[in-house]
């Protein structure tokens, strides 16, 4: 197995290395958002679980990269880079947007050997469910005012108009990424697939959160919370839960 490389370090952060822990969680971040969003899940984690956040080009110590507007692509980058990382068995946990990227990694991964344990899908329905959404197309003010519907953005950032300039062209373009996105027909992942969803998202119903099923060959499971598009800030400690039981429920495989 290679060590990682100057490349990988672009796009994988640990904030709490954890060198002996015997598994790895990646944690891919929802439009606009970065890796920093899971700096506490990886405190909570650690020791015990290796957490890697990944990292998007377009934003913070990555901004003055171009982003990347198209899902698969992006797959490609993140499932080379993620190579690496495969001396210990992965799990992977994406939001929204993130959904949909490790989704496509894991097919990725899956394709070319191990993939992960588990897919963890929150906040975003499956991959075969189309909404005809152009919110990328908006101008700034539409793009801002659709950030502060999903209440998922801190407020001094969507007051700050610096701030706002240095994140819109990355916000536009994942919006693009997910708003073009196609799955390929009858697409699956062998790993079983766990979906958590806010029973008040108005981006997932109940019905299209449950449509993953389908887009597995293994267990399917469903956790709703109560909650909007970002539940999983109001809920925490309950989505530690989850996340916790699935790293001490059963022995994980050691991979060589």
């Amino acid at each position: 197995m290679s060590s990682p490389t100057a490349d990988d370090g672009l796009w994988c952060r640990r904030f709490h290395p954890a060198p002996d822990a015997g598994r790895r969680l990646v944690c891919f971040p929802h439009a606009g958002g970065s890796a920093s969003f899971y700096h506490p899940v990886s405190a909570a984690l650690s020791p015990g679980v290796d957490v890697i956040a990944v990292q998007y080009p377009g934003r913070q110590d990555r901004r003055r990269e171009p982003a990347i507007d198209d899902i698969h692509l992006l797959a490609d980058r993140i499932a080379e880079a993620l190579g690496a990382w495969s001396d210990r068995p992965l799990t992977f946990f994406g939001h929204s947007m993130g959904a949909l990227v490790a989704f496509e990694v894991a097919r990725r991964l899956e394709r070319d050997g191990d993939g992960p344990l588990r897919l963890f899908a929150s906040g975003r329905r499956a991959p075969s469910m189309y909404r005809d959404e152009q919110v990328h197309r908006r101008d700034d003010d539409g793009i801002v005012a659709e950030l502060r519907a999903m209440s998922g953005t801190d407020a001094r950032v969507l007051d700050d108009d610096e701030m706002l300039r240095m994140v819109l062209p990355a916000l536009r373009s994942d919006y693009k990424a997910v708003e073009t996105y196609r799955s390929e027909p009858a697409a699956v992942v062998r790993c079983p697939v766990t979906v958590l969803v806010g029973d008040d998202d108005p981006k997932t119903t109940l019905d299209e959160a449950r449509s993953w099923d389908a887009h597995t060959t293994g267990d399917f499971d469903l956790r709703v919370f109560p909650g909007g598009h970002f539940y999983l800030a109001d809920r925490p400690e309950e989505v530690m839960t989850v996340l916790s039981d699935h790293f001490t429920s059963a022995a994980l495989p050691h991979h060589a």
